[in-house]
């Protein structure tokens, strides 16, 4: 698993071999950023971050700062050891929690994000889960774009009626689903 663009393209990330957790390819996460053309200086949100790997992509192409969002202790370590590795500590802030609590937290922090890209678990119904919390911590700037990377045998029937599918682009098995607020 590499970094695919930016001043760290090439970067070997860690990964735990055992993990029963599914990594964004480098292929996916190529996509994912051509597709978002993030403009330098954005704060990002990297909801189940997992090795950390989209939000220090988003690093390495100008993002201002990443906070990665991971309830597996064992990857919150995998985190911080790639944080270190791209020399990004500075612009980083890891929580160990659950989405629902990281959430509410920054949400009274006031933290607020120019992107927030969510990775759940594929078929366990957690995307739903998780737009609720978006959507009852609103940490996304007005502005903002949500991206959902999911299962395409999940639907997304949890949006709320301010928010409005921008685009969804199709990968094998994956969906990439960017979302505004707004009116279509």
């Amino acid at each position: 698993m590499r970094i695919s663009g930016g001043e760290a393209k090439g970067r070997t990330l860690n990964f735990p071999s055992r993990s029963n957790q599914r990594p964004t390819t480098d292929f996916l996460r190529e996509a994912l950023f051509n597709v978002l053309r993030l403009p330098a200086d954005q704060s990002f949100l990297d909801l189940f971050a997992g090795s950390g790997s989209v939000g220090l992509e988003a690093l390495s192409r100008k993002a201002k700062n990443v906070t990665f969002v991971e309830k597996s202790k064992a990857l919150v370590g995998v985190i911080h050891e790639n944080i270190l590795l791209c020399g990004y500590s500075e612009k980083c802030q890891i929580i160990h929690a659950d989405i629902q609590s990281a959430l509410r937290d920054l949400y009274r922090r006031k933290c607020r994000f120019n992107v927030v890209f969510a990775d759940p678990p594929y078929n366990q119904g957690l995307i739903g889960g998780t737009l609720k919390g978006l959507n009852e911590y609103p940490v996304l700037q007005e502005e903002g774009t949500i991206i959902l990377q999911h299962s395409v045998r999940e639907q997304l029937t949890s949006l709320t009626n301010q928010w409005f599918v921008m685009d969804q682009r199709k990968y094998g098995d994956n969906l990439l689903t960017f979302i505004r607020m707004g009116n279509v």
